[in-house]
């Protein structure tokens, strides 16, 4: 896709409201950019007792993305989709102006259950809004404004030094023009279902498609998680970088990100769901091979970029998936999805912690490399299970 013709989609309004909703999702997902990485510029300025802060994070996010699908399925995306921005809203001005560590949990446990919503919700309208031709190219730029929220956070506080609260307040000033745009467009309506009951929600479970695609998001959580949050640790102790070098490694991994959902959807087009997920994992995989083997600075943010742009489409192309199988309760099944993604970032990030601290970091990449095999081996399995 070319940048003239990604400007003109933004340019041009239709009558129906259908970009308008497309531009809401992309805010929303955007502040869920900043919410995944809030806390790692700011953290050591928060003080003692903070390191706890990002457990809270990870709870409030899969307590939104628990609570949105069938809300959503129920009762329609605008009110919620408000609730999320301004539970976010609040969680940031608590970080900015709460000191005591109990308010600063509670700030926390907001930004993430509102992150939950916005990061479930903002997937789930643009899977519902664009039919199978259009989806998966609107869900890979979608989730390319994902790495623009992330990116627009770490430069901020890269140029706002030693002062995370200025930093905080242009966010904010942003999510409220945010959420005065999302109480002014209109959304699409509730579908007709009667019955969201707990027997329905888990009669979804007998679906293998369903299943399948929620394991390999799984892995790519895992994947996603440990690479967050051990690449550094494992540069610094393999590679002897110093800490500044090894961090910038992230910023060259969010850009390859960015720079890989970008043409996704134009892939998509011409290979196949199925195809381009193969491509970018095997991206992905040479990053990986790349990050072990690498013999300097220079060939590791390389590896890093690799890394990043492979990662990039496993959500978007499963989005598409699933949102084109599972009209009829797609909130929920986008919900059950996405909390199976969280678990598979909870396990990995355990085991991965628990080697490290037996100095195994040389499996850093083996468990990497594990996660985008496993994901290779589940998506032909997934596919041929699709519910027609």
């Amino acid at each position: 896709m070319k940048f003239d013709k990604i400007f003109k989609f933004f340019v041009q309004m239709k009558d129906d409201n259908q970009n308008l909703v497309f531009i809401a999702s992309c805010a929303g997902l955007a502040f869920f950019g900043v919410t995944m990485l809030a806390l790692g510029p700011i953290l050591s300025q928060l003080g003692e007792g903070a390191n706890a802060l990002p457990a809270t994070l990870s709870i409030g996010i899969i307590i939104g993305t628990v609570v949105f699908g069938p809300i959503v399925d129920k009762f329609g995306y605008k009110w919620l989709l408000i609730f999320g921005a301004v539970m976010a809203l609040l969680g940031i001005q608590g970080l900015a102006n709460m000191t005591a560590m109990t308010l600063l949990h509670l700030s926390i446990l907001m930004l993430g259950i509102g992150g939950g919503i916005l990061n479930g919700e903002t997937n789930l309208l643009v899977a519902e809004i664009y039919d199978d031709h259009h989806r998966g190219m609107r869900l890979s730029l979608l989730g390319a404004f994902y790495c623009i929220g992330a990116l627009l956070w770490t430069l901020l506080n890269f140029f706002v030094k030693d002062n995370f609260i200025l930093p905080l307040n242009c966010i904010s000033v942003l999510m409220v023009l945010c959420i005065s745009f999302f109480i002014t467009i209109s959304f699409p309506k509730p579908k007709p279902v009667n019955d969201i009951s707990f027997s329905k929600i888990f009669s979804l479970l007998k679906y293998p498609s369903l299943i399948l695609f929620a394991c390999l998001l799984f892995f790519q959580s895992g994947f996603e998680g440990i690479t967050g949050n051990f690449t550094v640790r494992f540069l610094e102790n393999t590679q002897d970088m110093t800490t500044n070098a090894a961090t910038l490694s992230l910023t060259w991994f969010m850009l390859g990100v960015f720079f890989g959902r970008l043409p996704l959807g134009y892939l998509m087009k011409i290979l196949n769901a199925g195809n381009t997920l193969y491509l970018y994992l095997t991206v992905a995989l040479a990053g990986v091979s790349l990050l072990y083997f690498a013999p300097g600075s220079v060939w590791i943010y390389v590896a890093a970029t690799l890394i990043g742009f492979g990662a990039g489409a496993t959500y978007p192309v499963v989005f598409n998936y699933l949102g084109g199988a599972f009209k009829e309760l797609s909130g929920t099944v986008f919900s059950i999805a996405i909390f199976i993604g969280l678990c598979g970032q909870f396990t990995f990030n355990k085991v991965i912690g628990i080697l490290f601290n037996k100095t195994q970091f040389g499996l850093f990449p083996v468990a990497m490399a594990f996660a985008i095999i496993m994901m290779m081996i589940l998506l032909p399995l997934a596919k041929n299970k699709v519910r027609k």
